[in-house]
C-alpha cells in the first residue's frame, strides 16, 4: 500500500490537493485538501449588511452572480421583502446565463480535453475526438468560444456588467429591460439555441428533455451514433471507457431548488435518498458543520449556519484542510446540476442514478440535461418581462434579525446565513457547492463526497496524474476559492 499526493487539478483556480492511498493499482482512501485560506466570512462581521452585495461577489470571478443571488436572497429574507414579477424574471435570467456558461465551458474547455490525450490513442474514434477537443488546437475550442461570448453578451444587458455586478438587489433587479433590449435578449437566445441544437445535441432542445430513461438515451444515441453532436461524442466515449462505473458518490442528492417565479421555483428543493427512493422534504435545520479536520478552531460540535464561526488554526492537529464539512442529518451528500434534476425528478436523471448512481458520466449528463432545460425557460423569462412595470422594490432592512438565502449554482447548493445586531452584521457563514462536495472527513471519521467517489478508480496507467483520478474530480466542476471564501 502507498501513497501518492497530487495537484493541482482545476483548470481555473489551482488550489485543490488529493492524497490518494492506493492498493492493487487502484485508489483505497483519499483525502482533499483545499490549501488556500480567504476569510471572507470574517471579512464580512460589522459590515452594514448591504455591503454584502458589494463583498460577495469577490468571492469567484466565474460563479459571481451565484453569490450576489444567495446575499440578496438573505437580504430579502431579513427584510420581508419579495421582488416584483420583472425583478423576478430578470434575476432568474442573470443566475441561469452565469450557470449555463459555467456548464457550458466546464464541458468543452475543463472537462473534454483530457479525452483527447495521447495515454487514449489506441482507443475507438480517438482521432476524431483529438480533432474537436484538443486543448487549444481543437475545432471545439474554436466554435464554443464564440459562441459563449454572444450568449454572455445577455449579462451586458440584463446586469450591466459581469462579474461583480450590483444589478442583483434584496427588492428585484436594479436594471430595468426596455423594449428593445427585450427582442435583443431574445436573439442572442435563439442565436445560442441554434449553436447548441447543430453542435453540442445535434437535435432540438425540448426532444433532449423529452428522453426519458437510459434506454431511450442510448436509443438517442443509436439513431446517429457520434456524428450526431458532441453529447453523442461524449456518450460514445462513456461507453468504451466504463465512465458509467467510474467515480460513484454517495447516493443521497441535495439542491435548495433554483429559479423562483410566482410563488414557487422551476426546481423543486429536496434531498433525494435513494436508499428509500424518496425526496425529503428540505429543512435547512437539517444543515450543520462539521469542523474536527479542518484548519479551524472552536468547538468540535456541529454547528448549524446560523451559530457556525470562521476562525483559523493553522496549526490544529488532525486537520488537513481548510473546507468545513457540511452534513445534512449527520450524512454526506453531494449536490450539482445531476442533484437538481434528480430532485427535480426528472425521468431520465432519476433512471441514471437508478441504475449506475452518481458517476463521472450521469454528472455530465446532469449538466448538459439541465442547458437543455433551463434555456426554453429563458425564452419564456424574456418573453414574460414587461417594460414599464417595476422590477425593484425598496428593502427597508431592521436593525436586527437574520436572514437566509438559498440558490443553486452552476456546481450546486449554495447558502448564505446572515444574523445582524444593531444594524451590523454580526455573523455571516456560507456553505458553498464545492464546500459539499469537497468535504473532508467529519468527526465520525465519514468522507465526504469525493472523497468517497474517488475510492476504486484505478492508478495503474503510469501517469503522474491518473487520467481516470482526474476525470473523478473535474465531473465535480470544482470551484475552490468559493470552498475556502
Amino acid at each position: 500500500m502507498s501513497r501518492q499526493v497530487l495537484g493541482p487539478f482545476n483548470r481555473v483556480e489551482g488550489d485543490l490537493e488529493v492524497t490518494l492511498e492506493q492498493a492493487d493499482g487502484r485508489v483505497s482512501a483519499a483525502w482533499v485538501n483545499s490549501p488556500l485560506y480567504r476569510g471572507f466570512e470574517q471579512i464580512l462581521q460589522g459590515k452594514a449588511p448591504m455591503d454584502a452585495l458589494t463583498l460577495v461577489p469577490r468571492i469567484c470571478g466565474i460563479c459571481s452572480v451565484s453569490q450576489s443571488a444567495a446575499a440578496a436572497a438573505a437580504l430579502a429574507d431579513l427584510a420581508g421583502v419579495k421582488a416584483p414579477p420583472n425583478g423576478a424574471r430578470a434575476s432568474n435570467l442573470m443566475l441561469s446565463a452565469e450557470n449555463l456558461a459555467d456548464h457550458f465551458t466546464h464541458f468543452y474547455l475543463f472537462f473534454m480535453p483530457d479525452f483527447a490525450r495521447d495515454a487514449y490513442a489506441g482507443t475507438p474514434g480517438f482521432d476524431a475526438v483529438r480533432a474537436r477537443f484538443k486543448a487549444v488546437e481543437g475545432s471545439a475550442a474554436a466554435e464554443a468560444l464564440p459562441a459563449r461570448a454572444r450568449f454572455l453578451q445577455l449579462m451586458g444587458t440584463l446586469a450591466g456588467k459581469w462579474p461583480h455586478t450590483l444589478s442583483v438587489q434584496p427588492g428585484g433587479s436594479a436594471r430595468a429591460i426596455l423594449p428593445a433590449e427585450r427582442v435583443r435578449l431574445l436573439s442572442l437566445l435563439r442565436e445560442f439555441r441554434g449553436w447548441l441544437e447543430r453542435h453540442l445535441f445535434g437535435d432540438a432542445l425540448e426532444a433532449v428533455s423529452a428522453l426519458d430513461s437510459t434506454d431511450a438515451l442510448w436509443a438517442w444515441f443509436d439513431a446517429k451514433g457520434p456524428a450526431r453532436g458532441d453529447l453523442a461524442r461524449f456518450l460514445d466515449l462513456s461507453k468504451a471507457l466504463g465512465l458509467d462505473r467510474l467515480g460513484r458518490a454517495p447516493e443521497r442528492y441535495l439542491s435548495f431548488g433554483n429559479y423562483p417565479i410566482d410563488g414557487a421555483r422551476c426546481f423543486a428543493p429536496g434531498v433525494w435518498d435513494s436508499a428509500v427512493g424518496a425526496v425529503h422534504p428540505l429543512d435547512t435545520r437539517d444543515i450543520a458543520e462539521d469542523i474536527s479536520h479542518a484548519w479551524l478552531a472552536g468547538s468540535a460540535e456541529r454547528h448549524h449556519p446560523l451559530v457556525g464561526e470562521t476562525h483559523p488554526d493553522a496549526d490544529k492537529p488532525d486537520a488537513y484542510s481548510w473546507c468545513k464539512a457540511p452534513r445534512w442529518r449527520d450524512k454526506v451528500v453531494q449536490c450539482g446540476a445531476l442533484a437538481r434534476q434528480v430532485v427535480d425528478a426528472h425521468p431520465l436523471a432519476r433512471d441514471l442514478v437508478a441504475r449506475g448512481g452518481g458517476t463521472v458520466m450521469s454528472r455530465e449528463i446532469g449538466r448538459l440535461l439541465e442547458i437543455a432545460r433551463v434555456l426554453p425557460l429563458m425564452e419564456a423569462w424574456v418573453r414574460d418581462l414587461a417594460p414599464g412595470e417595476p422590477f425593484c422594490v425598496e428593502a427597508a432592512l431592521p436593525d436586527q434579525g437574520v436572514g437566509v438565502g438559498l440558490v443553486e449554482a452552476a456546481r450546486g447548493a449554495l447558502g448564505h446565513w446572515l444574523v445582524v445586531r444593531n444594524g451590523h452584521i454580526q455573523n455571516y457563514q456560507i456553505i458553498a457547492p464545492t464546500t459539499w462536495n469537497f468535504s473532508p472527513r467529519d468527526a465520525a471519521g465519514t468522507p465526504g463526497a469525493l472523497e468517497q467517489a474517488l475510492v476504486g478508480s484505478p492508478v495503474g496507467d503510469g501517469a503522474d496524474m491518473p487520467l481516470a483520478v482526474q476525470h473523478v474530480v473535474r465531473s465535480f466542476d470544482p470551484c475552490m476559492v468559493c470552498t475556502v471564501h
